[in-house]
């Protein structure tokens, strides 16, 4: 199973722009979550980010908390997610990378839980609320099961704060776009493009931008301003709550198809086509 490092050197050497989109698992079922899996990844999904529901998301905006809040109500709980992703990963070409916050991880001990996850074959590891200060054990002990823990840079880091955490994260560094939340946004603010030129500066691992592109047009711009990757989630986590899950699925699929276009530049796309 390839690494989150080794995709996303494979996608520079095309050079193409990764997207990563994010669903909430349970959110309406895990039946559902399981085929909506399946959808991104057949649909340009080269990573896929998986939100375990929990009852105090404070990084997420009110539609993902609504997702989550329906997902809990329902009964799901990460052995039921876990035994969910053992059956569909050895499928997927997109590895998945696991969002979680940090009480749930301490609680079930940090080994116990990278054991669990690395069972179920995930690759990927995001923990909003965990401080860098406090990220040394976790980070070395998920390397030990093949486990990539992707840190958070914020609009507010300072150049020092920015430095740090470039050289701690894996895999790639998650540029968070706004200050505050997760959700949908009009549109992306400028000083995203000089955020990624400040991380350019002190790293060349892959940066993929997230919180608050929701349309085609944003994940266009926030790749032509540079960024290895263009993270969606609340426009994909909304789309699946509307309707039947049928409807949801086949809206997934459609966002998911248009986002890819976006970034893909126009030649490699003709090159799909004639395959």
């Amino acid at each position: 199973m390839t690494s989150i490092s080794a995709s996303f050197q494979t996608l520079r050497d095309r050079q193409q722009c990764a997207l990563i989109p994010f669903i909430t698992a349970g959110d309406p079922n895990l039946e559902t979550t399981a085929e909506a899996i399946r959808i991104l990844d057949r649909n340009g999904a080269d990573f896929i980010e998986l939100g375990v529901p929990y009852s105090d998301p404070l990084a997420d905006g009110p539609v993902i908390q609504a997702a989550a809040t329906r997902a809990l109500q329902n009964g799901t709980k990460l052995e039921q997610v876990l035994e969910m992703l053992h059956i569909v990963i050895p499928s997927l070409k997109a590895p998945i990378i696991l969002f979680t916050y940090y009480n749930p991880i301490l609680h079930r001990g940090i080994k116990s839980f990278l054991a669990q996850i690395a069972t179920a074959g995930v690759q990927g590891l995001v923990v909003p609320d965990l401080p860098l200060e406090e990220a040394e054990e976790l980070i070395q002990t998920a390397a030990s099961f093949g486990i990539e823990v992707i840190l958070l840079v914020a609009p507010t880091s300072s150049r020092d704060r920015i430095e740090a955490i470039a050289h701690q994260s894996q895999g790639f560094i998650y540029l968070v776009s706004v200050t505050g939340v997760t959700g949908i946004r009009a549109q992306i603010q400028d000083r995203v493009k000089y955020l990624l030129t400040d991380l350019r500066s002190v790293t060349d691992k892959p940066i993929g931008v997230g919180f608050g592109i929701s349309g085609p047009e944003q994940a266009h711009q926030v790749k032509e301003w540079g960024a290895d990757a263009v993270i969606v989630g609340s426009a994909f986590v909304k789309r699946l709550a509307e309707g039947s899950p049928n409807e949801g699925l086949q809206a997934v699929e459609e966002l998911c198809q248009e986002l890819k276009a976006a970034i893909t530049p126009v030649s490699l796309q003709q090159v799909v086509s004639a395959k």
